[in-house]
């Protein structure tokens, strides 16, 4: 029997989450496939474009760590110390670099070359980051992948050299793996705000036009799952929003990706039972899942995992409509759980405590 994955979500922090207008993707309910894909190409399409010169200051919004620092994925140390931060200034930006740590500029994560330097994506600021210069250039336009011989080796540990990812075997730069999530999610919403917008659009062995190539679409699939959504993306796509008014929809629903492009190694589409209503939000002890009697509780699996992979057996009872699980032994943050029935479609849930 296949294994299905349910998702829900609880906050990490007493942070706020990220949380789209509401209705914002009542267009999208009940769709998979390429009919999800641009049903939410059309939820995001015509974004308030920015201004390439603006950049540098909307990062001072979207980008900026808590201690004021610019927050660059290229040299950051998650956990750690990083070997070098910049600051929101004007002498720490590029301008010219010989090294890393001389200074930041505005990474185009999707390279502007293969979209042809056009607009309105070559100032999207959900693909574009502020970014170590040198590093920058170290990655160049060569596609995203994995290395397992590199030619070189930044300080913060992204990879440049061959690829080792099936499919593929060219010339790659690999983020370390507290990111690549992240950039799984930018490329996602790449290939969604400019579905059937391509035209003109060069490409290149990662990408055909808007579109994800096979290897890459696997990987970054793969990417997604080991590198979940992170406060820091939750916290990041409220602040483009101020500025598009659009959203990433990878981040506010990961599980998109799934119902758009199927499972890790999959492309087939998966059809999902969407007919549940979950409550209350935000849940406090227990949350209730509204089935309308389609799961038979004496055959439904249930599990309940955090994104470590770490297991967990909340109390669950239920009537013939519905389940009540218990919450209040977990602590805040996120939880994968996952609903499944022989012979029936399985369902999802984004859980907010």
């Amino acid at each position: 029997m296949k294994k299905f994955l349910l998702i829900a979500f609880l906050p990490l922090f007493t942070v706020s989450l990220a949380q789209p207008p509401a209705g914002y993707y009542n267009a999208a309910t009940g769709l998979n496939g390429t009919a999800l894909q641009s049903a939410l190409h059309n939820i995001i399409d015509n974004h308030n474009v920015q201004s390439y010169n603006s950049l540098h200051d909307c990062f001072e919004t979207t980008d900026r760590k808590s201690n004021g620092t610019v927050w660059d994925m290229y040299s950051d140390n998650p956990g750690g110390n990083p070997p070098y931060v910049f600051n929101f200034t004007s002498g720490d930006q590029c301008g010219s670099y010989n090294g890393e740590g001389d200074c930041y500029n505005r990474e185009h994560s999707w390279p502007k070359s293969w979209f042809n330097d056009m607009s309105p994506m070559y100032s999207d600021l959900f693909h574009l980051y502020p970014t170590d210069g040198y590093v920058n250039g170290r990655r160049s336009n060569y596609p995203y992948g994995t290395v397992s011989s590199p030619s070189w080796v930044s300080e913060n540990g992204c990879r440049l050299g061959d690829c080792s990812y099936p499919g593929y075997s060219g010339t790659v730069f690999e983020p370390i793996d507290e990111y690549k999530g992240d950039f799984a999610r930018t490329y996602f919403y790449m290939s969604t705000r400019y579905y059937n917008e391509d035209n003109g659009w060069p490409g290149s062995d990662m990408v055909n036009g808007s579109q994800l190539r096979p290897w890459a679409l696997s990987m970054l699939k793969e990417w997604h799952l080991s590198d979940p959504v992170s406060q820091k993306e939750f916290n990041r796509n409220n602040a483009v929003y101020n500025y598009q008014q659009n959203r990433n929809p990878f981040i506010d629903h990961p599980e998109f990706v799934s119902q758009i492009w199927g499972g890790p190694t999959a492309v087939a589409e998966i059809s999902y039972n969407t007919d549940i209503n979950i409550y209350p939000v935000p849940a406090i002890d227990y949350v209730i899942i509204d089935h309308h009697g389609y799961y038979n509780q004496d055959k439904l699996c249930i599990s309940v995992t955090d994104v470590t992979g770490r297991k967990y057996d909340p109390k669950i009872s239920g009537s013939e409509i519905s389940l009540k699980i218990n919450v209040s032994c977990l602590i805040p943050g996120f939880y994968l759980v996952t609903l499944n029935e022989p012979g029936k479609l399985p369902a999802f849930a984004r859980l907010i405590k």
